[in-house]
Formats: structure tokens, sequence, C-alpha cells
């Protein structure tokens, strides 16, 4: 038996076979018509996604073209995450709390949009989040709780990043991954 070979310990269940009492699952999703696979399922079980941050910007979408590239190189799934405020601001003159609700299926579709925009359909496993909150706190959080091979952003556009810091800047000094910052 060669090192790459290895049994299991006493009482582990062989590697081509699931645990007692765990459903299986298949390592991909099953594509649906159209050539594009399942993008969102409500417990979602990545294993080792390429990470895309993205907000709309120019550099943010040449970010999700090089991630969807790396996540085909890498035969991995691409999970796109768009971070959003907290939606919640207050009214200058009445002092009123204001929420401003986002139609999550609206969002999903403009995401998987762009998507295709800068890949042209490209054939990858891909699954769309959003988060409310800081960008770069919830971009690393994303990262750390899908085990991600890599994350990927846009770089910094506006002058003020370079004097007050940047969401490229944080990610590269706290993130648990290797961060990609792509102009």
């Amino acid at each position: 038996m060669d090192q790459a070979e290895s049994s299991p310990s006493p009482g582990q269940p062989e590697p081509e076979q699931p645990e007692p009492g765990r459903p299986t699952r298949p390592a991909r999703p099953a594509p649906r018509p159209g050539g594009r696979a399942e993008h969102e399922v409500p417990a979602l079980r990545l294993e080792h996604p390429v990470v895309a941050g993205y907000d709309g910007s120019a550099s943010s979408r040449n970010a999700l073209a090089y991630a969807a590239g790396l996540a085909r190189r890498l035969a991995r799934p691409l999970l796109i995450v768009y971070v959003c405020s907290s939606g919640v601001y207050c009214e200058p003159l009445t002092g009123q709390v204001v929420g401003v609700p986002r139609d999550a299926d609206a969002l999903e579709r403009w995401l998987l949009a762009e998507l295709d925009q800068v890949t042209g359909h490209a054939e990858i496993d891909v699954h769309v989040r959003t988060r409310r909150g800081s960008p770069a706190r919830e971009l690393a959080a994303a990262a750390e709780e899908f085990s991600a091979d890599a994350l990927v952003i846009g770089a910094p556009t506006h002058f003020w990043h370079r004097i007050a810091g940047s969401v490229s800047g944080w990610l590269a000094r706290h993130a648990r991954c290797p961060v990609i910052v792509v102009p």
C-alpha cells in the first residue's frame, strides 16, 4: 500500500461510503436546464470555493472574471459575495429610523447577469450570498466559513482609501486565505 492510500482508523467509515445516518449528495449540483448549476441552496456546504467580493465597480467586475477563471482552473465552486450596508439610516428632519429592504431575488439575478457578462456563460458551479455589514469583515468571515481557497476582490479606486485604509488592505492583514487584488 503506498502512502497516498491509507486504510481508515478502526471505527471510521471507508472513504467511498457515507457515514451511517448521513444523506449522500453529489460533489456538484446537477445542472439546471440552460447549462447553469443550482445557485442558491439553503444549507450551503461548499468545499474550498473561490470567493469573489463584488460591489458593481469596474475593478470588482475584473475580479469577478478572474475569480471565475480561477474557479474553473482549480475545479472549485465560485461563491459570489455581495456585502451591502445595514440598510438602516436616520431621516435627518424627523429623526425617524428608516430601513430600506432589498429584493434578494432581484439582487441575485443582477449578480448572476453580471457574472454571465464577464465570463460568457462559463460552466462553473456558482453560488451567491449577500451579507450586511462591513465589507472587509463580512468577506473575511465568508472566506473563513467556507474554507476558501482564495478571496478575489477588486482594487480600491478612491483616493481616500489610500489615506483611510481599504477593504483590500484590511483583508491582506486579516483574512485566513490568499487574497488576490485585481485592478
